[in-house]
Parts: structure tokens; sequence; C-alpha cells
């Protein structure tokens, strides 16, 4: 049996991709950093896949929980077939780049870069042994060009230096089976981050080219599309989830 291991999969886009993992027969490891409701609703809901069920409370911008996610991860299932790295801080405010403190600065590059290295660090090797892998990174739409994003400076300078290091470990871990590639999720917001498709269908959206607001089911669709065993010709991608619609341009 397969095994995924997503970071920050309890709830918002994470959720939809737990689920679809979950309705498709694989093992999960879930991370959460505080949401014990959330965490609770997903172990009542899948109540009768508990024994392929795993849930460990940690902080992606620390290392040494990174690390003991591996390490409880391996100790109960003995394999990484998956790794989806969910999680991204994020700072809501709208602020210049000298704006920032240090510590919030930190906060979003450990989160949403440094995190994913650690994780590879320890996850490869295993995936080596194995013969297989698919490693799935999260961007924002654009950042395969690394554009400039006005008053998200950290958060856009970590996800394009994320870029690259997707397109580098697909070049350096292919022959041993492994894949690396990014979704870009497009304006998904507020409840329709744990909404399905059929139901972002019944409210029309002109904003979006499509006529209808991205879910996290489609986010959720088109990472088991890159984790499936015969999509190893795709590698070193960044697949844009957005409808249509420019999130960059509009949020200036």
């Amino acid at each position: 049996m397969r095994h995924a291991l997503i970071t920050a999969g309890s709830k918002g886009l994470g959720r939809k991709v737990t689920e679809e993992l979950l309705n498709r027969g694989y093992s999960t490891t879930i991370t959460y950093r505080s949401d014990e409701k959330a965490v609770e609703a997903l172990k009542e809901k899948y109540a009768y896949a508990e024994d392929r069920l795993q849930f460990i409370q940690a902080d992606v911008t620390k290392r040494e929980d990174l690390y003991r996610v591996t390490e409880e991860t391996m100790k109960r299932f003995g394999r990484i077939d998956f790794l989806i790295n969910n999680a991204g801080p994020y700072v809501f405010e709208r602020k210049r780049l000298v704006d920032y403190e240090e510590a919030e600065w930190h906060n979003i590059v450990d989160g949403n870069l440094n995190a994913v290295f650690y994780l590879l660090k320890q996850i490869v090797p295993i995936m080596r042994r194995q013969g297989f892998g698919r490693i799935v990174n999260y961007g924002f739409q654009g950042a395969d060009s690394a554009p400039g994003w006005i008053y998200r400076s950290a958060f856009a300078a970590a996800k394009v230096g994320l870029v690259s290091l997707t397109k580098t470990i697909a070049y350096e871990e292919a022959e041993y089976g492994i894949t690396s590639n990014m979704v870009c999720p497009g304006d998904i917001v507020g409840v329709m981050k744990e909404a399905s498709i059929s139901e972002a269908r019944m409210q029309p959206d002109f904003r979006t080219p499509i006529g209808r607001s991205g879910t996290g089911e489609d986010i959720a669709k088109a990472i088991l599309f890159l984790c499936d065993e015969n999509s190893d010709m795709i590698t070193g991608t960044c697949i844009e989830v957005t409808g249509g619609i420019d999130v960059i341009h509009r949020h200036r």
C-alpha cells in the first residue's frame, strides 16, 4: 500500500487532498499545528480507515519537528511514497518588505522553503531505496516565471526559491524513480478551500474565466494525478490550477 505524508493536511486546501488520498485507499500521515477540532472531525469521518490514518502535531518551521514526523511515519508505516508539502505560513497583512519584522521573514521562509529542504533530506533517501517517490510542492500562479508580488515579498521569495528546488530535485532524483512537481493554486479563499467542484459550480464566479471558483478538490485531483504511478513522465513542472485568473496582477 502506498503511503502519503502531507503537511497541514487537516484543514484548508490540505483537507481535500487528505480525503482524496484516503478515498483512493492510500494510507496517510497528516501533520497539523494546533487545530484539534479539525483533526477530530477527520478522525470521526474516517473512523473506518483508522488503520490507514495517522496524525502528528508538528510545526513545519521547526527542523526537529520535521525529523520527528519522518521518524514516526516510518516507524508505523515503514515507507513514504508521496510527500505533499501543503503547509505554507503566510502573512495576511499587506506590507512592504522594509516593514517586515525579521521574525516574520524567517517564519515565512522557514515554513515555505526550509521545511521542504529538511523533509527532502530525510525522505529522498527513503524514496531512493523504494525505487519510487512522488514529491509535490505548492506555489502560486506565475511562480515559475519569478514575478514580483507587491506586499507579499517574503512569501513570493520563498515560493519562487521552491520552484528552483522543485526542478533541481526532479533532475537529480529522476534515475531513482522519483518525480518532483509543483501545483500553483489560483484565488481559492475561505470556504472554497474545503469545497467540492460540484459545490463551486452552483455558485458562479465571474471573476474567473471558467465561471466558477477554484476549490480544494481541484487541487486534490491535480496532486493525485501527479502521484499516479503512470505519471512519471511529468516531473520538474509547475502546474497552474487557476481557472485562468491572474491572482498576482489582480491583487496589486
